[in-house]
């Protein structure tokens, strides 16, 4: 489950929850600063901020943290010659971790606002405080800027014009000391990315191992089909997204440019062509296709006016070569080469 579900679930109920954000590293860790996890009220939770070693004690901080309402940090030695407090894992680093309170009280902020990006289109930035040399400035006291549009939690909107001009875009995290009027604060500065949108032409059986381990990564699934049973027949996880419709009216339906990357997989080559003649004219960095080289050859000679358009986009037959057979593995081979091309797209 990823951390947008796991915070809607428990937010529709009213439970209360903790964010935990890494904001310092030194040495080698499990996660880098910005990473985030979210614990509920009875200790469940959803992302890994270690191996497993440290998120027993961060459960037992978040209690703490619901019942008092206010912000703390911990700081975990996780050096390999600490084997009574870094437990031997062996990872030579230091972590340092900030757990804010999300209360139906605060409207469940900054989470709540963060989610709205996870759900949309386009990153952000986002300020927290860390740590203040002032009363009137409290530790977990946050900013969201996006498109010159800030929202501040917790500060007052004259310290947040002063946090708002330490921001980074380009920085994926880091931390700054910013001077305001109130006093000296240190804020952490990190990205808020919106998990890549991938869209799946074709809803045979072969397409619920693809959007199964996707969703497991917390990747945001549509699934387009022809044939009204494929579409009604599948099992696919909450939430994904659905459509029936004629392959030539893929780009009036749906919104192409809301997504990162594309798999074309109906097994049946009139569609197939269609959906790629209307890829072709997107903005989409990836597109896959399901089928052998020959296959390939055919498809892109029929669209002989649009392929150069998409000849350097096209990965096909889509997949790292796992040598693996069956829908699973091929499955996982797909995932994998989208994972290894956003990692290299950066």
């Amino acid at each position: 489950m990823n951390l947008l579900k796991f915070f809607t679930e428990r937010a529709s109920g009213g439970q209360s929850m903790v964010l935990a954000t890494v904001f310092e590293t030194i040495g080698s860790t499990y996660s880098k600063a910005g990473g985030q996890m979210i614990i509920d009220s009875g200790g469940n939770f959803c992302g890994m901020l270690s191996g497993g070693c440290l998120e027993g004690d961060l459960v037992e901080r978040a209690r703490r943290v619901i019942e008092s309402g206010v912000a703390e940090t911990a700081s975990y030695d996780l050096s390999a010659d600490d084997e009574l407090w870094g437990l031997g894992v062996g990872c030579d680093g230091t972590m340092r971790v900030l757990l804010q309170p999300l209360s139906p009280e605060t409207e469940y902020q900054p989470f709540a606002a963060i989610a709205d990006i996870l759900e949309g289109d386009e990153p952000a930035a986002l300020a927290i405080v860390v740590s203040a040399d002032s009363s009137s400035i409290k530790a977990g006291a946050s900013l969201l800027l996006k498109d010159g549009r800030e929202r501040n939690f917790g500060m007052s909107d004259i310290v947040a014009r002063s946090v708002a001009n330490g921001a980074d875009s380009e920085s994926p995290a880091v931390m700054r000391q910013v001077d305001t009027p109130d006093g000296h604060c240190v804020v952490l500065y990190t990205r808020i990315e919106p998990p890549p949108a991938l869209l799946i032409l074709g809803a045979g059986l072969d397409s619920e191992p693809v959007v199964r381990i996707a969703s497991e990564l917390g990747w945001r699934c549509s699934v387009v089909d022809h044939r009204p049973a494929y579409i009604e027949g599948r099992s696919y996880p909450d939430p994904i997204k659905t459509l029936c419709c004629p392959a030539d009216e893929l780009s009036q339906q749906v919104r192409l440019e809301h997504f990162d990357l594309a798999i074309v997989m109906s097994h049946h080559l009139a569609s197939d062509r269609a959906y790629l003649r209307q890829l072709a004219a997107s903005n989409i960095a990836y597109v896959g296709l399901l089928g052998p080289i020959g296959r390939r050859k055919r498809l892109m000679n029929d669209l002989a006016d649009v392929a150069d358009a998409l000849q350097s986009r096209l990965h096909g037959p889509a997949g790292i070569d796992l040598g693996g057979r069956g829908p699973g593995p091929i499955a996982l081979a797909i995932i994998a080469e989208m994972q290894q091309f956003l990692n290299q797209r950066g």
